[in-house]
Parts: C-alpha cells; structure tokens; sequence
C-alpha cells in the first residue's frame, strides 16, 4: 500500500471503566493480548508500512508496549494530545507533518476485517478530498448515519441522524491534509463535523463494504471482539 495510516486513539474510553481507569484503550486486552497490538499486526498483514498513532490520555503507556513499530514489521510514530484534548480531527490535524498529503484514518478501537488495499484505489481514483466506508446495518451495530444512495453519501450525520438512513460510518476513511488545514485556528473538532460538512457538499466518496465491524468502545464490543479472535465469531 502507498498511503499511511492514521490510528485515533487518544479517548478517555469513559464507557470502558473501571478497565480504562489504568491504562488507555488501545492496550485493552482482547482475548489475551493488547487490542494495538492485533490492529497492528492487521495493518501489516494489509501490507500498510507507515502508521501513525494519535495518542492522548496515558499516551506513554501506548509508547512503551509498541515502541516504533519493528517487532510488529511497521514503522509507528506518535503524535500526542494531551493534556489539552484536540477532538479526533484536531488530533488529525497535529499529526499532518508526520504523514502524507493524503492518508487512510481508522479508529483506535476498531477492527475492520476488510481489503484495505481496494479502499485506498477506491479513495485514489474518487477524484473528492475524502473518502468514507459504510456499511449497511439499519441500526444492528450501532446507530445508522448514513443516507447512501446509488453509491453516492447524500448525507452524513452523526450527530443528527434520520429514519432514512440505512448505512454506518464503517470506521476506515481517507482524507486529504488540506482539508484539515484550511482552518487556522488551534479550537478542538471532530472528524465526524468535518465528514458532515463535506457529504453536503459533495465532497465525501462512498465506498461500501459487507463485512461487520468490531470494536471496543464499550463492554458489549469488547466481549464480541473477543469471541472473534478466539474464533467462536468466525462463519
């Protein structure tokens, strides 16, 4: 693969205590071994070389399991947020001079059991600044928030989202630095507001995938993921 990946995993992973009250999410275990480590592992086995990771609370402890990346064949660097949080897109946007003018972003709680190579063509030929994957899932994982139509994102929406929509943000996306670097200013912003402002525009490419995600966000997440690395969530 061409493009770097950027990994957010700088949360305070609320939902996730008393287990994140000690150490951040990434080095969660998930069926015996620290969840960052399988991502990255992952990451090489999808031929991804460049990783940059978006740390923020407990950032160092993520340092000190993962170091620079070798033992898992990646080159890692970090990029930092705390104490002063930056929201996912201003962590992205700290993290702009360690990566390319275009790169692929997943979230750090996230596993995504699809082709990345076929999504980074999808994001290099869109001819738009961002890409997202959806899936659709009419609300089975988790709340639907996409409205995709004719292979088109007509509209994002985390925040607001409508009976209409039928898809989620899958968790792997690509963006263009320039569209994080057109605001100035130093305010914390989510990545999720930026994705929104470009769906209404036109500016935000679909690339649909049917595989279900996995995460960790919360303790039901957790224990599935679990159940698929062990094998008991595998078809």
């Amino acid at each position: 693969m061409k493009l770097p990946v950027a990994i957010l995993a700088g949360g305070l992973a609320t939902r996730l205590r008393p287990i994140t009250e000690t150490i951040p999410k990434a080095l969660v275990e998930v069926a015996g071994e620290p969840f960052i480590l399988r991502q990255l592992r992952y990451l090489r086995d999808q031929r991804v070389r460049r990783v940059v990771l978006c740390v923020g609370y407990l950032g160092e402890r993520v340092r000190e399991v993962v170091g620079d990346g070798s033992a898992c064949g990646l080159s890692v660097s970090y990029s930092q947020d705390w104490p002063k949080l930056l929201g996912t897109g201003g962590a992205l946007k700290q993290a702009i001079p360690l990566l390319d003018s275009q790169f692929l972003v997943l979230y750090g709680d996230s596993f995504l059991p699809i082709d990345f190579a076929a999504v980074e063509e999808g994001f290099l030929r869109c001819s738009k600044p961002a890409l997202m994957t959806v899936q659709r899932n009419e609300n089975q994982w988790d709340k639907s928030n996409v409205l995709f139509a004719d292979d088109v994102i007509v509209e994002y929406n985390k925040r607001a989202p409508t009976p209409d929509m039928k898809h989620i943000d899958y968790g792997l996306g690509g963006l263009s630095a320039d569209i994080l670097t057109a605001d100035s200013g130093d305010e914390a912003f989510d990545l999720a507001d930026v994705y929104h402002r470009l769906s209404l525009t036109g500016q935000l490419a679909g690339f649909e995938v049917q595989e279900r995600f996995y995460e960790i966000g919360s303790h039901k997440g957790l224990a599935e993921a679990a159940d698929y690395f062990r094998g008991e969530g595998k078809s």
